[in-house]
């Protein structure tokens, strides 16, 4: 499977024991052993009020890391553009652009209430399915209850001007897309050119779990697709399926080019790859409580927690989809996840409580993957 390549999701992880300048060394020291072991890509995932997270911001994160690193892309996945004008994102990846012209990937996400009311309240699927191929897609949890979380909203209101309201997405789209070409022309008609930004030449991706306004945007505008089964394993296949059908060809993107991301932790044999990941659980818990991610547990201290059937549940279809174990076991259910979803690529996120384990896993699995 060596043709498809493997690109690194980082979400700055901080352990439990550690903090987050901690969480900061290891980021910049496997991105430069993942560009060692041959991964094409290194993104960043952004995240606010998780004491687990620290990825606050990927454009800060890139410009750490562009300097430690050579060859391998940078990107972040995605911008949350609740909270944010297209021409700020334009003029951060134009500043970052200047120094490190043709490595950067700007990956683009939804965010914000509209969203979260969006996920959380889509009917729960009540049974697992399977894929043609027999890949695993797990029924959707009832998420109901993070429509009332007073911790949502707290995030909402610190990350906002008071009063703002989040433009349509589709609408912050274009604008960047105008801003980097140098298009931009207002609703009087007025131009704007971003100095720096303008002619900047990221590769603008798309972030979506289901088949809803990110997959349409996607096709519409004719970019690269990144859908996640890490996140949201239920919806993968209805996501890729929406961005074929909107996708419209370009001289730039002939025909579409899709990512599709997954939970890994690799290990010399099964059953310590699983121990391992042990922490998953709790980590994932605590993010659908909505709690925000607590620090990554060490695998004594996931043994030591006592779960509910209603918190089993909760995390089940993530559980059930993490790949954990030897190179060969790992590498056959990625091979699964692309054949399910034919992903151009394959986006690797993997942590684990110590940072030796979490680059060795990238390690095991790109020796095996390129053989």
């Amino acid at each position: 499977m060596a043709d498809v390549p493997l690109s690194v999701l980082d979400l700055v992880p901080v352990s439990s024991g550690s903090d987050v300048a901690d969480a900061v060394r290891n980021t910049v020291d496997l991105a430069r052993r993942t560009e060692e072991f041959g991964y094409h890509r290194y993104w960043f995932a952004e995240h606010h009020l998780n004491p687990g997270v620290a990825g606050a911001s990927p454009p800060v994160l890139i410009a750490l890391v562009a300097g430690a690193t050579e060859r391998i892309r940078l990107g972040s996945a995605g911008v949350q553009l609740a909270h944010r004008t297209p021409l700020a994102v334009v003029e951060e990846f134009g500043l970052l652009d200047a120094l490190h012209p043709g490595r950067l990937d700007l990956g683009l996400g939804r965010s914000g209430k509209q969203l979260v009311r969006e996920y959380a309240t889509a009917a729960p699927r009540p049974a697992p399915t399977q894929a043609a191929n027999g890949l695993l897609i797990p029924p959707k949890p009832d998420f109901s209850s993070l429509t009332r979380s007073s911790r949502l909203g707290l995030t909402f209101g610190l990350l906002q001007q008071p009063g703002a309201e989040s433009p349509d997405y589709a609408e912050q789209v274009d604008d960047i897309l105008a801003l980097l070409r140098g298009t931009y022309r207002s609703a009087e008609g007025l131009e704007a050119h971003a100095v720096p930004g303008e002619g900047a030449r990221p590769q603008v991706w798309i972030l979506g779990s289901s088949g809803g306004q990110s997959a349409a945007v996607t096709g519409r505008n004719s970019l690269r697709f990144a859908a996640n089964y890490h996140v949201s394993p239920s919806s993968v296949l209805e996501a890729v399926e929406a961005y074929r059908q909107a996708f419209r060809p370009s001289d730039e993107l002939p025909r579409p080019y899709l990512a599709v991301s997954a939970d890994v932790v690799v290990a010399e044999d099964d059953a310590t790859a699983r121990e391992l990941a042990s922490g998953y659980g709790l980590w994932v818990r605590s993010i659908r409580r909505a709690e925000g991610a607590i620090p990554f547990p060490a695998p004594e201290e996931a043994a030591m927690h006592e779960w509910s059937d209603e918190d089993r549940a909760l995390v089940a279809d993530r559980v059930g989809t993490q790949f954990a174990g030897s190179p060969a076991t790992v590498a056959a259910r990625l091979r699964q996840l692309q054949e399910a979803t034919g992903a151009d690529e394959l986006v690797i996120t993997t942590i684990t409580h110590a940072h030796a384990d979490r680059v060795r896993s990238y390690e095991l699995l790109a020796e095996h993957w390129n053989r």
